[in-house]
Formats: structure tokens, C-alpha cells, sequence
């Protein structure tokens, strides 16, 4: 009697932990499931992040940058023509904007006159690249500037209260340390702080709390946008000062062949007159002998 007793006393408890375990099993489920639905959420950004940067540019215009004074670090600054590129995308988790910018007879480097924008909508952070570094080419012409104005305000439409990553600078990006002093002017006057981890500068940190106090504007008397009527207009003037020119051209053309013919009569006659000197010299001579 008391066998039995223990028997149906083990199996009740067995039965009362059962749904206890199970609870714990369905929660470490849920825990693993979560975690993968995680992990994947990440795999899929990444990807989504690795194919957007290899994005070609979509929309183009044509920008200029004014002729400057030498400098004594970079040389002449001569007048340039560039065009901008834009490429954007945007999903539920994240947005991307990508400015390229290529000057004519120019070819810039790897990573050069590239900047991306990334915006994460779940952490509300913006992001700038190259992770390495934004350069720019050629270098004190305002083009970083220009191009961080231009990713401002693209990110200051929709998402200006986000918060902004901090960005390293890297010494060996800068050749000399005016370079640096420019880099970290241009970057502090867009709305940056620089601070600086070392005592000797060699490695600092960019940063912005938020995407509201990135400046929009930039030095517009060293690079301007030209949009497509001024192009028009441009393009116009150009084709009528080259037929200027050209008439012009002919004219002197003409007038140099005029000059060519004339100097070819004077040398033919000069060239008698001498002959003629010389041979009546001779002749007085051979009379005097006589």
C-alpha cells in the first residue's frame, strides 16, 4: 500500500514540473528565434549596405570652380568644370545618399571626391564614409565643404533630430600640417567638433550631436552649381565668341598672308636694287681702268 502510494505521489510531481520545463524550453525558443531574426535583420543590412555603395551616380550637374591665386602648397588654381553625381536609396531601416564629384581632364584616385551619407532609422544615426577618410582632389577649392553642405541638406529634410556617429581623423590623410588646419577649419566651420585624443594631434575624432547643427552653405564664390538654363546660356556664349574668334582668326589669317606676299615683292626688289648696285660699280671701275 505504501508502494503505491510513493508511485502516485512521484508521478504527480513529474506531472506538475512538466509545464514548468516546457515554459523554459518555449522561452529559450523564443530567445533563439529572436536572435536569429537578429542576426538575420543584420546580414540583410549589411548586404543592402555593400550593394547601395556600389551604386552608380543617377543625376548629374554641372558645377564650376572659380580661378583662384597660386598657392604655395597646392600650385595654381586654374578655372574647372566638374560634374556632381547623386544616387540615393531608401528601405524601412535605413536610407543612403552618395555624392561623387569629377572634374574634367581630372582622374581622381580611389576614395577621392567620394562622400556617403547613411542614415539608420532603427538607432536614428547617420553615418558619413569612407570610414578611411573623406578626401577631396584638388585639394583647398572648397569641394569638402561643398559636398558635406550638400549631404546636410539632404539629411536635414527628414531626419534633422537624428543623432551623428563620430568620424576619426587620421594624421597620414594630411601631407603637412596646414593641410590639417584647413581640414579641421573646413570642418568646424560646416558645424563639426574636432577634438583632438593626444597631446601631439596626431589622431583626433569629428563629431556633431545632432544632424540640425551640420551647416548647409558653403563658400559660394569658389564652387557654384551651374543648373541646366545657365548651362544653356553658357554653352550659347561660348559658341558665339568661338565664331568671334574664328572670324577673327581668318582675318588676321588673311592679313599675315597679305603681309607675306607684300615682304616677298619688297626682298625681290631689294634683291635687283643690290644687283644692280653691284653691277654698275663694276662698271665705273672697269671705265676708271680704262
Amino acid at each position: 500500500m505504501h508502494a503505491k502510494d510513493s508511485d502516485a505521489l512521484l508521478e504527480n510531481a513529474s506531472r506538475s514540473t512538466d509545464p514548468q520545463t516546457e515554459l523554459n524550453a518555449n522561452a529559450a525558443d523564443i530567445e533563439d528565434g529572436a536572435e536569429t531574426d537578429s542576426s538575420a535583420e543584420d546580414d540583410t543590412s549589411e548586404q543592402q549596405e555593400h550593394s547601395w555603395g556600389s551604386l552608380p551616380a543617377e543625376r548629374h550637374q554641372l558645377i564650376r570652380l572659380s580661378p583662384l591665386p597660386a598657392d604655395r602648397e597646392t600650385g595654381l588654381r586654374p578655372l574647372l568644370f566638374g560634374t556632381l553625381g547623386r544616387v540615393s536609396r531608401h528601405s524601412d531601416s535605413q536610407s543612403m545618399l552618395k555624392l561623387t564629384v569629377d572634374l574634367t581632364n581630372q582622374k581622381a584616385g580611389k576614395g577621392l571626391n567620394q562622400l556617403e551619407v547613411w542614415v539608420n532609422h532603427d538607432s536614428k544615426e547617420i553615418r558619413f564614409l569612407p570610414e578611411e577618410g573623406f578626401r577631396t582632389e584638388p585639394a583647398n577649392r572648397g569641394l569638402g565643404r561643398f559636398m558635406i553642405a550638400l549631404a546636410a541638406r539632404w539629411v536635414r529634410r527628414k531626419w534633422a533630430h537624428y543623432t551623428v556617429q563620430s568620424t576619426p581623423l587620421l594624421l597620414k590623410h594630411v601631407p603637412t600640417d596646414n593641410a590639417r588646419l584647413r581640414r579641421d577649419y573646413a570642418l568646424q566651420a560646416q558645424g563639426f567638433t574636432v577634438a583632438y585624443e593626444d597631446g601631439v594631434q596626431m589622431r583626433a575624432n569629428c563629431s556633431a550631436p545632432r544632424a540640425n547643427q551640420i551647416h548647409t552653405d558653403w563658400n559660394s564664390e569658389k564652387i557654384r552649381i551651374i543648373e541646366t538654363n545657365e548651362t544653356a546660356e553658357i554653352l550659347q556664349s561660348a559658341d558665339k565668341n568661338l565664331h568671334e574668334q574664328e572670324s577673327q582668326i581668318k582675318k588676321l589669317t588673311e592679313r599675315v598672308e597679305f603681309l607675306q606676299r607684300d615682304d616677298n615683292t619688297l626682298r625681290f626688289t631689294i634683291t635687283m636694287l643690290v644687283v644692280f648696285a653691284v653691277f654698275q660699280a663694276a662698271l665705273l671701275i672697269w671705265m676708271a681702268t680704262r
